[in-house]
């Protein structure tokens, strides 16, 4: 049993505290999910370039040269990005074994990514101008003043809250999933896919890699490569009802979008709110109350339904 949650608002680049909104909607639904959470935040579009990437997991067991091998498997990181031809404008450290950096750069970016993630111990977690993934282990509050996401502003999130159910609780397992290689799309899920594998062993041949054994990260790759062969967000997400087998519920965006698909069946929970200023979106009705504070009426998207808000 887990929890997802997205906002959008509806008054174009106009920024939003999504980073506090998105906190409060997750910490209501705790509950749901008390191994770990996870945000995907769209701030600002910028010309840069922004890197979110762990060089280690939270549990990881802290040796004598931890510390000292994660500094130069960062210069490494650093340097590979400076060999590849990017300009680095800044780097930031959320954690001792998580960064954010902005670069410029206008290669193609599943090379940038491969580069980096041949780093030991390197994940990208996210790469895109306006995406920042961000997840670690506990509940919401805890990762936010952990990463300082309370004042960060943008347009539109979605966020998870994890009961590791079927595979490990660390930092690969978390959600959201960024959709490697293309820029700022993500997705969280709810729910389980019947046919990963057949999906799984489709997209590596395409040339695709995967961080985790989660069938979230699937979706997301999915609705990228459709993405990228032409197809709006919308036109994927429905293509997905008709390709991608199981029971689910998942919520997927992109630098100007967001989007959520429930499966024929509908079992999996999924509560709506559509005001003239924003679209939010969670698992329970409790998240929503969480940052819209006026009475409200909600509704549940039908079975086999895609629908899709532009920023």
């Amino acid at each position: 049993m887990c929890g997802i949650a997205g906002i959008i608002y509806r008054n174009g680049d106009q920024p939003h505290p999504i980073g506090h909104d998105m906190t409060l909607m997750l910490q209501s639904m705790k509950h749901r999910g008390p191994d770990s959470t996870g945000y995907a935040l769209y701030g600002p579009r910028g010309e840069s370039v922004i890197l979110r990437c762990t060089f280690a997991d939270a549990n990881d067991a802290r040796d004598f040269d931890f510390h000292a091998r994660l500094q130069r498997h960062q210069h490494e990181v650093q340097n590979r990005l400076r060999a590849m031809g990017a300009t680095i404008q800044n780097v930031e450290e959320g954690t001792d074994y998580a960064c954010r950096i902005t670069l410029e750069y206008d290669g193609d970016l599943k090379d940038l990514t491969d580069r980096v993630e041949d780093v030991p111990g390197c994940e990208v977690l996210s790469l895109g101008h306006s995406l920042e993934i961000i997840k670690d282990l506990g509940d919401a509050e805890e990762v936010a003043r952990q990463y300082e996401l309370e004042g960060f502003t943008g347009t539109h999130a979605i966020g998870h809250v994890r009961m590791a159910t079927e595979s490990d609780v660390d930092i690969s397992g978390a959600h959201p999933y960024w959709a490697y290689p293309f820029s700022d799309v993500a997705v969280v899920h709810n729910g389980q896919l019947t046919n990963y594998f057949q999906w799984k062993r489709r997209l590596e041949r395409s040339g695709h890699r995967f961080q985790s054994e989660c069938d979230s990260e699937i979706i997301a790759v999915y609705l990228a490569e459709k993405m990228s062969g032409g197809a709006s967000l919308e036109d994927a997400m429905r293509q997905s009802l008709d390709e991608l087998d199981g029971v689910f519920t998942y919520i997927a965006v992109t630098g100007d979008a967001l989007g959520v698909a429930k499966d024929e069946m509908a079992a999996k929970p999924l509560v709506l709110y559509e005001g003239d200023d924003l679209v939010a979106l969670a698992s329970e009705e409790i998240a929503i109350r969480a940052v819209v504070d006026r009475e409200i009426e909600t509704w549940d998207p039908y079975e086999g339904e895609v629908l899709v808000w532009q920023r």
